[in-house]
């Protein structure tokens, strides 16, 4: 076992280690594979489409958008239950205000996501 032959898992064969010059020309050749990664990682980190805060940020305004609109259906659910308690017109508020909340949490929707209430440029020039 003194030799610098190891037998192989396979068949038993036994192979020669590389030699020097073979691991040298290895390594330099991982070395410009992990130079061309890490350039290409550089790349991609300074690409503003590839932010990785952009995903976070999308779900965050995703979950604000839902959260507008259930909190919209649900008050005007509320406000028309007690006006129904109140004034004893059963089904009617109910109805009413629930549309009315169901409008107000669309507002509100494209409010936040910036699509309604955007000042836009005058036509014509200036």
């Amino acid at each position: 076992m003194g030799d610098r032959d190891k037998s192989d898992d396979q068949g038993g064969r036994a192979r020669a280690e590389p030699s020097d010059s073979e691991l040298s020309g290895r390594l330099s050749g991982l070395g410009a594979a992990l130079q061309r990664v890490q350039a290409d990682r550089k790349a991609e980190a300074a690409d503003p489409k590839a932010d990785p805060t952009s995903a976070a940020s999308g779900m965050a305004l995703a979950f604000r958008l839902g959260a507008e609109f259930v909190a919209g259906v649900l008050v005007g659910a509320g406000l028309g239950w007690g006006i129904d308690y109140v004034l004893g017109t059963t089904p009617w508020g109910m109805i009413v205000f629930l549309l009315l909340g169901f409008g107000a949490s669309v507002v509100n929707m494209m409010r936040a996501a910036g699509e309604f209430g955007r000042k836009t440029p005058p036509k014509g020039g200036a």
